[in-house]
């Protein structure tokens, strides 16, 4: 097949949906596929566009196989509301020309977010008799406004109306958690629709591997020490300033050491944090070239997933599967009734305790901290669990089938409206 991924993100941005992205399109490239993928500027985390691709419109690059179209977007490093609209809007008409400049596709992978992208996804479909696949990571507006990062009513409006049409013009949905299929099951999205195929991770590149002769324990002195490690992004829907307090209330063992890694303007608000606390047990680092990801992993002995109260239901941090690949035990201060609970409890590598509690969190730790066994018995389970039900092959056969599926379905409808002598396909109305 000729597959086209319409994603946002991409390599070489380490984390987030881009890793996900790349290892789907490379790995469809070694099961024989064609595919090319339409993405922004690299510029995540830090939000500016990493220097080798500045000053370009556009640039085309093939990496592993895969054609990769990249076009300019409007970022800034602290974006405010107006900022945001005009970076999703940049995307949409930057991107819509070298998407529609290259071959037909025979089916279009879009991932949300952002959202904005389900029109040039949905007129490319139309113009080349495509079926669309909406990949969701995320449900917008619903999330956004959950963590107060969109209050705006008439952009709450513009994205509602924004997620019915992106519903309503994809051949599929996949989602990958099953919270997301009850919250599109009550706004009538067809259930013959959704597939639900999870986020997997490489458990052959992402693997336990001994804490001693650690390079990353050595080179930051965490030798000798019990290792909280939270690694990611570090923004509204995280609430970090949770573990800053919690590693406040350990400060007085000192074989208690947390580590969090993350970009550099999360690290700088948390750095005030740690001092108002003090928390001097926290070491602040920047992100890991993802090569050196295994053995960051490795040196810890719990690592974290932490989430705040207002976070919805149905968000599952693609951490998680990281984590339970890494086999480590894993502490989740998370919403009790949440997607991100639930697969955590199910895996048995882990224990959750409520968002934006530090005692909570701390009693947790601590406890882990007393009790190396029960460590060794949820990091097995971990392992175990992620090798059960996140392995990449297992997603990239449910991705190729969901497509060979689609073009099936669209070669029969295209033959009997041949036969029958009619053209019905339109473009529904936004």
């Amino acid at each position: 097949m000729r597959i086209l991924i319409y994603s946002y993100n991409y390599y070489p941005e380490p984390i987030g949906i881009a890793p996900l992205m790349t290892e789907l399109a490379e790995g469809l490239v070694k099961r024989g596929h064609q595919v090319r993928v339409v993405t922004a500027m690299p510029n995540y985390p830090e939000r500016r566009i990493y220097e080798s691709y500045r000053g370009k419109l556009y640039f085309t690059e093939v990496k592993n196989g895969v054609q990769i179209q990249r076009s300019y977007v409007w970022i800034r490093p602290q974006p405010n509301l107006l900022d945001r609209v005009l970076l999703d809007a940049s995307f949409v008409v930057t991107s819509f020309l070298p998407a529609l400049m290259g071959w037909r596709p025979d089916v279009i992978l879009s991932t949300s977010p952002s959202l904005p992208v389900c029109i040039p996804t949905a007129l490319l479909g139309w113009l080349h008799n495509s079926p669309v696949v909406l990949n969701l990571q995320d449900i917008l507006p619903e999330a956004a406004v959950n963590v107060g990062l969109l209050k705006n009513k008439l952009l709450i409006h513009l994205f509602a109306v924004l997620e019915k049409f992106a519903y309503r013009t994809a051949t599929k949905i996949s989602v990958i958690a099953d919270g997301f299929i009850d919250n599109l099951l009550a706004k009538k999205v067809p259930a013959s629709k959704i597939v639900q195929i999870p986020n997997w991770v490489d458990v052959n590149f992402i693997r336990p591997l001994p804490k001693e002769n650690n390079a990353f324990r050595s080179a930051h002195n965490l030798n000798g020490k019990f290792v909280v490690l939270y690694s990611g992004n570090i923004a509204l829907t995280q609430g970090l300033e949770t573990v800053v307090e919690a590693a406040s209330q350990l400060r007085h063992i000192p074989d208690i050491a947390f580590v969090i890694v993350g970009e550099a303007t999360g690290l700088q608000r948390l750095e005030v944090e740690c001092l108002k606390y003090g928390a001097d047990n926290i070491l602040l680092l920047p992100l890991q070239p993802r090569e050196h990801l295994p053995e960051m992993l490795a040196a810890a002995d719990v690592g974290l997933v932490v989430q705040k109260k207002n976070v919805v239901s149905f968000n599952m941090p693609s951490k998680i599967q990281v984590l339970l690949a890494s086999g480590r035990a894993l502490v989740a201060s998370v919403p009790n009734n949440g997607t991100a609970a639930r697969a955590i409890r199910q895996s048995g590598g882990g224990v959750v305790v409520p968002p934006e509690d530090p005692h909570a969190l701390a009693k947790a730790i601590l406890n882990l901290y007393q009790h190396p066994e029960k460590v060794k018995t949820l990091g097995y389970n971990s392992r175990q669990y992620a090798l059960d039900q996140y392995t990449f092959e297992q997603a990239l056969t449910q991705y190729e089938s969901l497509f060979y599926s689609v073009t099936a379905n669209q070669a029969s409808l295209e033959t009997f409206q041949s036969l029958a002598g009619i053209h019905t396909q339109q473009l529904p109305p936004l």
